[in-house]
């Protein structure tokens, strides 16, 4: 059954009955598990993701004027739970870094299995900041 907000918005913006169209809406993501749908409901070829977030909070005042290394065992995912790697879908995916919930631009860092890298920038990040690294992966069916 469809979300009763969802099915305002579909009525309000489109004049067809296109509520076959949006299943997906209903699967929701669940901590980096794949979403595994009955396959009845998908296609050959559908592109399934898989996410996995990370989060740091700076403890102490973080000076980026020589750049920086964060270990990825600073970091916990999810659940709660510290990590010793990160996980990186390479090349069928992508990373995306939040630093105090602002995408930062991709040449300003790397992310590898074993730290995040923030290359040399005249800033500080301030005891109390929020990182999230943000990895997605891509399977097909």
């Amino acid at each position: 059954m469809m979300n009763p907000r969802s099915r305002q918005i579909i009525e309000k913006y489109c004049s067809c009955n296109c509520e076959d169209r949006f299943i997906w809406p209903r699967i929701k993501a669940t901590n980096g598990i794949p979403i595994n749908p009955p396959s009845e409901i998908v296609p050959e070829g559908t592109i399934i993701p898989t996410i996995q977030r990370y989060f740091y909070i700076v403890t102490a005042d973080l000076d980026l004027s020589n750049g920086a290394t964060l270990p990825a065992d600073l970091f916990w995912n999810d659940d709660a739970n510290t990590i010793t790697e990160f996980t990186v879908f390479s090349p069928n995916g992508y990373v995306n870094l939040y630093i105090n919930a602002v995408m930062q631009e991709g040449g300003i860092y790397t992310v590898t299995p074993a730290s995040l890298t923030i290359v040399p920038y005249n800033a500080t990040l301030y005891r109390g900041t929020p990182i999230i690294i943000e990895s997605l992966g891509f399977t097909t069916k």
